[in-house]
């Protein structure tokens, strides 16, 4: 299915998990991104993050948004696939042949996250932790960072659309990345420097109320998330289920 002219991948987070396990077996890199509705806001003026979003290899619905406009436009998207959500049960359930390294967030954050994983999951590998930052003059010793590390599953927490942007360009740079993935503020979440919607407002799709809530500032992008896609989605017309 689409939505803005982004093809969306309509499967539950067991599936999502079992996509991502099929990936790591493969000999070829992938790009997975989780679109939420702000997210398609900057796509649709961002010809170069829509790009991204159109070639990358997965693509979950990261937004209650993301269901309300996939009906609204007559097709079929039942599940939310959260960056947060996916790391977590991904890590649960992997073994030391697909080691992980966590790229991004402010300094010690990244480490904190993969002592949380580990505790979590023994068995576990963490190839490696580093805050980084997707500026250009930072990337040449991040991706020898990396290579260096020698992981299978890359996850970068450096924001979007930034963080997307960066793999996109570096991905072919990786000699054993197979999998990367961009994931915003979970290491934040995982680490427990910031604390994440109560479950019931994150299942009634009103995680941006808390958000904005505790964090004012935000309130330009929840503007975009909650007035100006939805906008943007009764403008494009309703599109055609497609499969990918």
């Amino acid at each position: 299915m689409t939505l803005l002219g982004i093809p969306i991948d309509a499967l539950s987070m067991d599936e999502a998990v079992t996509s991502i396990h099929r990936l790591l077996t493969q000999h070829r890199q992938h790009q997975i991104v989780t679109p939420n509705s702000e997210m398609l806001v900057e796509a649709s003026k961002n010809s170069a993050f829509r790009s991204v979003l159109q070639r990358s290899s997965l693509n979950f619905a990261d937004g209650a948004g993301l269901l309300l406009m996939a009906r609204f436009t007559g097709q079929k998207l039942a599940h939310r696939v959260t960056g947060t959500d996916t790391l977590q049960l991904l890590c649960k359930n992997l073994g030391p042949e697909y080691p992980v390294f966590l790229l991004g967030a402010a300094p010690g954050i990244a480490e904190r996250a993969a002592q949380e994983l580990r505790a979590r999951n023994p068995r576990l590998k963490i190839a490696g932790t580093f805050a980084g930052s997707p500026d250009d003059s930072d990337s040449a010793d991040i991706v020898a960072r990396i290579n260096a590390a020698d992981p299978a599953l890359l996850f970068v927490a450096f924001g979007a659309p930034r963080q997307e942007m960066w793999i996109a360009k570096h991905l072919s740079s990786f000699t054993s990345v197979r999998v990367a993935m961009g994931i915003g503020g979970a290491f934040d979440f995982i680490a427990g420097v910031q604390k994440r919607a109560p479950s019931l407002l994150r299942s009634m799709g009103l995680e941006w109320l808390w958000r904005v809530i505790r964090e004012p500032k935000r309130i330009g992008r929840i503007w975009n998330a909650v007035v100006v896609f939805p906008l943007l989605v009764l403008r494009h017309g309703k599109e055609a289920p497609r499969s990918l």
